[in-house]
């Protein structure tokens, strides 16, 4: 039964860190340390595995549960199992780490949805730059950076890709610039690469 804690606990820890790197953000926007967005970007590339060592060893554990070894019976007493090794635990565990698998594909919903209203008056005034951007990683390393872009005054347009790694934004000139853009990304601890008008 030592080896189904085991197994249980592997499969907490792998899971958390398949989505780690996505789940930094959502904290650091709740924390308000938004610096630490991209400090376990670093694990993307080694989500696949740890995916798959997450369903492996829950699959061997509800194996293990749901067709026991068979022990020699003793004429002791019923001895009553432990929480932590019935079928109820390990299903409250399956959940969390389906939970915790899937959370790129909905961490969006943590973000509050800030569009700016921003009402051009000179249309001449309105530039559009892409940047691109290290360390993202999934969905919601783009909504960390859309809302970090979004504070700012004069803001248009926000559409940040991790598939492509950039981020495109049209803002009005007359009310913020380059600068203060790039500081708002730069705050998020995702890294600029390049800047490119369009």
């Amino acid at each position: 039964m030592k080896k189904d804690k085991k197994f249980i606990w592997t499969s907490i820890i792998t899971a958390i860190g398949a989505s780690l790197c996505c789940i930094t953000p959502v904290l650091a926007l709740i924390s308000g340390a938004s610096g630490m967005a991209s400090t376990f970007s670093w694990l993307d590339p080694f989500r696949p595995y740890l995916v798959g060592v997450t369903i492996l060893v829950l699959g061997f554990a509800w194996y293990q549960n749901l067709f026991p070894k068979k022990e020699m019976s003793c004429n002791c007493e019923d001895e009553k199992t432990p929480f932590m090794q019935t079928k109820t635990f390990l299903s409250i565990v399956t959940v969390f780490a389906i939970v915790m698998l899937l959370f790129p594909h909905y961490s969006s919903v943590f973000y509050p949805k800030n569009k700016n209203e921003t009402i051009v008056v000179d249309a001449t005034q309105v530039e559009n730059i892409k940047l691109d951007i290290e360390g993202m990683t999934c969905t919601s390393c783009e909504e960390h950076i859309n809302h970090a872009v979004n504070q700012l005054d004069g803001i248009v347009k926000v559409e940040a890709s991790y598939e492509n790694g950039n981020v495109i934004i049209q803002y009005d000139q007359s009310k913020t610039t380059v600068n203060d853009i790039k500081n708002a990304i730069n705050s998020t601890g995702y890294k600029i690469k390049k800047t490119k008008l369009k």
